[in-house]
């Protein structure tokens, strides 16, 4: 278990981090802004044997706000009898640098200070998230990767690291998700940051420093994740004469005090920085020759009420990976559809990966 006071077992997983592992990796780890930690942990989790052949590898790519436990953040589509069963494939998911599930955060303890890192934190990328699984898969000793699978920033990761190590790769598929960071994303994250730093205790270096911060900014980022139609839906009032407390603000407010309960503000932070600076071109000519380096047979899944990552965002990414597929899922619940839609996933999985 990593040595760590401030890691507590409410940002493990559903069972308090009982299935969760550690690497500690003890050498100098390099950011891509130059920068570097020095030393990091890996949090993650797995499930399921790795067979003879080594051909039964899923890598899952985590989202925004999820740990390393797929089971406990996509309970439809992991575990005994579902689609992606550990009797059938051997599933790993690693908590991504910056989150507070476990992995290297501002909530860790800075080994040359003996101190929480809080706003002390370096600017991380999710290049360096990449690098990071890199080091986790050379310790598990694995070569190939039947598939890699990944949600929103998950699929940043996964766009990624087709690119940066395209031949370990067998599939490769992308959820609702892009190439390169739109503006319209990085200002509902600057929004969000806003909202945090209107906190003044964020500015404390506390453990719970930044906690109605948070609660605000996750109140604007459902309102990217949802959509128009699904909340005049969903909290649509049936009393004609109320004047006050109407449910989409007690579903706002819920739904920010509920992520306050399980995640950190300054994780929050940087990780939203993460997203701001995700461009799988930088450095490589371009976002078009960078995804016309992957080699994975790739299928491009779009949301049809995506507000966040449009169907345009993965039409680009689609025109540009040779002899890729591109499905949509028809959900009325926009971003979020990825977590909620789990039938009509299995179906376009299964086609995609000619599961009979």
């Amino acid at each position: 278990m990593v040595e760590n006071s401030l890691i507590k077992t409410k940002y493990m997983s559903h069972n308090n981090g009982e299935n969760i592992k550690f690497l500690k990796y003890k050498k100098e780890f390099i950011l891509e802004n130059g920068e570097s930690l020095p030393e990091i942990d890996i949090a993650y989790t797995t499930y399921g044997e790795i067979n003879e052949a080594q051909d039964n590898i899923v890598w899952m790519c985590h989202a925004f706000t999820a740990n390393s436990d797929p089971i406990d953040w996509w309970p439809g589509m992991v575990g005994d009898g579902f689609f992606f069963d550990p009797k059938k494939y051997f599933i790993v998911c690693a908590n991504i640098l910056g989150s507070c599930y476990g992995s290297t955060g501002p909530l860790s303890i800075n080994p040359k200070t003996n101190k929480p890192y809080y706003l002390t934190f370096p600017q991380i990328t999710v290049r360096d998230q990449v690098k990071a699984h890199e080091i986790l898969r050379e310790h598990l000793n694995i070569n190939n990767i039947y598939l890699i699978l990944g949600c929103s920033i998950g699929g940043h990761q996964a766009l990624e690291w087709t690119i940066s190590n395209p031949s370990i790769f067998k599939h490769a598929i992308y959820v609702a998700t892009n190439a390169v960071m739109t503006p319209w994303v990085a200002a509902f994250d600057e929004s969000q940051r806003l909202a945090i730093e209107a906190d003044p205790s964020f500015f404390n270096n506390t453990p719970e420093g930044g906690a109605k911060g948070l609660k605000a900014a996750r109140s604007i980022a459902l309102l990217s994740y949802r959509n128009r139609d699904i909340y005049n839906k969903t909290q649509a009032e049936d009393n004609n004469e109320k004047l006050d407390n109407f449910k989409s603000a007690s579903y706002q407010d819920y739904q920010g005090e509920k992520l306050v309960k399980r995640f950190n503000a300054y994780s929050y932070y940087y990780l939203t920085k993460a997203l701001d600076s995700h461009n799988v071109g930088r450095s490589r000519g371009g976002y078009k020759k960078a995804l016309s380096q992957i080699k994975a047979k790739s299928l491009i899944i779009s949301i049809n009420t995506d507000l966040l990552f449009t169907t345009e965002d993965q039409q680009l990414i689609h025109k540009h990976i040779p002899n890729s597929k591109l499905a949509v899922l028809e959900s009325d619940y926009g971003h979020d559809g990825f977590l909620l839609e789990f039938e009509k996933q299995n179906k376009i999985y299964k086609e995609f990966l000619e599961i009979e």
